[in-house]
């Protein structure tokens, strides 16, 4: 398990790792990139792992992840491209599009399906994982769904965009996902040539950034800049706030989140806090308690 919490501290958040994801398949053989989940990078508490489906061939992902069951953590469906339709076993049902977001607090337990609602053209979109505390890995599911529309879209002066998920960027734009758990931060940036972006993080959470496009230079204490490339995840130091600017352009994906420093036990679709919790996850979900 990485953590940033031994390190020292200063005002300006900094990169202190910098990894790249490594190809993969899951579901029904849809190809995708695992960022975080791997054995270099297996997760940054509460973050558990981020995968990135990238295709404009439907034999990468016309699959799609047919009913599968999860317990003990949250999944999160944020797409860029093409559409994703998901089911679960409580009869709830909709359409993830470009800019939309659904975050799923499996808890004690839920089947869903997530299928592409297209077969052509690109899909593209992340999926996340993040923790529950023990205190909640078994409430009752629940749902946060919402279409681009209500997902806010921050114009700036400079031609910079930010999509707010979840917390609040320094100009006043809040994003409608509200998560007692780790109070996360998640945004969508865009940045215009030469542009910066400056954005204050509660101190002790745990903070990467992922870059879509382009090139972000992340800003230490003294001036001096750290380039992360398109495809590349950034850890960040703990701190303050975080600075970044872009050589010519750059699309990143800013996480957030207030780690639970809980013991982990993990495998396939659940995640526990000890080994004999797992075995009853799947007791469970064998004995058709899921349904």
């Amino acid at each position: 398990m990485t953590t940033l919490q031994q390190q020292p501290i200063n005002a300006l958040r900094e990169v202190t790792e910098i990894h790249s994801g490594i190809a993969t398949s899951d579901g029904d053989g849809v190809k995708l990139t695992r960022i975080i989940g791997t054995t270099k990078l297996d997760m940054l508490d509460p973050f558990l792992l981020l995968d990135c489906f990238e295709s404009d061939d439907a034999a990468d992902y016309i699959g799609g992840f047919p009913t599968h069951p999860h317990r003990g953590f949250e999944t999160v469906t944020y797409l860029l491209n093409g559409k994703m339709r998901h089911k679960d076993s409580a009869g709830h049902e909709g359409v993830v599009e470009p800019g939309g977001v659904q975050w799923m607090t499996a808890g004690k337990g839920v089947l869903h399906s997530e299928m592409p609602e297209q077969d052509n053209g690109l899909l593209k979109g992340y999926q996340l994982w993040v923790n529950l505390p023990k205190s909640a890995k078994m409430i009752e599911p629940t749902y946060q769904e919402y279409p681009p529309a209500v997902t806010p879209l921050e114009t700036r002066a400079d031609g910079s965009v930010v999509r707010v998920i979840a917390g609040k960027t320094d100009l006043g734009t809040q994003g409608p996902i509200v998560n007692p758990y780790t109070k996360p931060t998640f945004m969508d940036v865009s940045l215009a040539k030469h542009q910066e972006f400056e954005q204050r993080l509660p101190l002790q959470h745990n903070a990467f950034l992922y870059v879509i496009d382009g090139e972000a230079l992340v800003y230490d204490h003294t001036g001096k800049t750290t380039a992360v490339s398109a495809k590349q995840v950034a850890l960040l130091s703990p701190g303050e706030r975080l600075l970044v600017s872009a050589t010519d352009s750059a699309r990143f994906l800013l996480l957030a989140g207030q780690p639970l420093n809980e013991p982990v036990e993990r495998a396939g679709p659940f995640v526990m806090n000890t080994r004999q919790e797992l075995l009853q996850a799947y007791h469970d979900f064998q004995s058709g308690h899921f349904n």
